[in-house]
């Protein structure tokens, strides 16, 4: 009887340890493939001119709003919900969240904007800041409202890039940054469409201000540079977006 215990005891000892050592194996073949993907991922300061259209060149850089030197620097965000953007997930985790870095960086003004109802946050509402030294190194920054996030739909978007330009226009720079924050703001957002839409907004607007002016109805100086930010998950989507968009919006 003893025997028989021993070995059923040895048997069931047996079948743990292999199952043990399977979990083991299974997790680190997974945590192997998540490592090499991450180190597949863009370095952060990644960027590439992608193309040139209307005279302005068009480039995608793995940048947080926070840290890229830039005249002016579009960040977007939805209608305020309790601590939204610090909530993961939905929200990208605080490491790679570009919103929460220039909140932080802002001293938590952004989130002092919003909670207050000083920025609300509506869809196309606008507010431009002078980021004192020793926050973002940029020299503007203009928050983009978004709405609702419940009711949003990437359409609204193509809205997005012409206010951006336009204000770009307005204030004169030669070049400015954007970064659509979707993801940011927990939401999980189709980031080739989003993108595209930015970017289509955009044109269409300089190109109604270049009609304007050639009519000597406006006066800008004209624009050299569009930087598209993303995330480094984000990076070979956003620069395949721009490349689709560039290649249509020439025919």
């Amino acid at each position: 009887m003893k025997k028989g215990l021993t070995a059923r005891f040895k048997s069931g000892l047996r079948f743990f340890s292999l199952l043990v050592c399977s979990l083991l194996i299974s997790y680190g073949n997974k945590v192997s493939a998540q490592q090499k993907a991450t180190n597949n991922l863009p370095a952060i300061g990644t960027s590439a001119i992608l193309g040139e259209i209307e005279g302005i060149k068009i480039e995608a850089k793995v940048q947080s709003p926070s840290a890229e030197l830039t005249p002016l620097q579009i960040v977007c965000v939805f209608e305020y919900v309790e601590g939204d953007i610090y909530t993961s997930p939905p929200a990208l985790p605080a490491n790679l969240n570009g919103m929460v870095h220039v909140d932080q960086q802002m001293k938590g003004l952004i989130t002092e904007l919003r909670k207050t109802g000083k920025f609300k946050g509506h869809a196309l509402e606008t507010l431009l800041i002078s980021p004192p030294k020793g926050t973002i190194p940029a020299e503007k920054l203009l928050i983009i409202g978004l709405g609702d996030r419940n009711h949003f739909t990437p359409d609204l978007m193509t809205d997005v890039g012409r206010v951006g330009m336009g204000e770009a226009l307005r204030l004169g720079v030669r070049s400015y940054a954007h970064a659509s924050d979707l993801k940011d703001g927990g939401l999980d957002s189709p980031t080739g469409l989003i993108v595209e839409n930015v970017l289509k907004g955009a044109i269409d607007a300089y190109r109604t201000a270049q009609f304007l002016k050639a009519g000597n109805y406006s006066t800008f100086p004209p624009l050299e540079k569009m930087t598209i930010l993303a995330g480094p998950a984000f990076y070979d989507a956003s620069a395949s977006a721009i490349s689709e968009v560039l290649q249509t919006s020439k025919k």
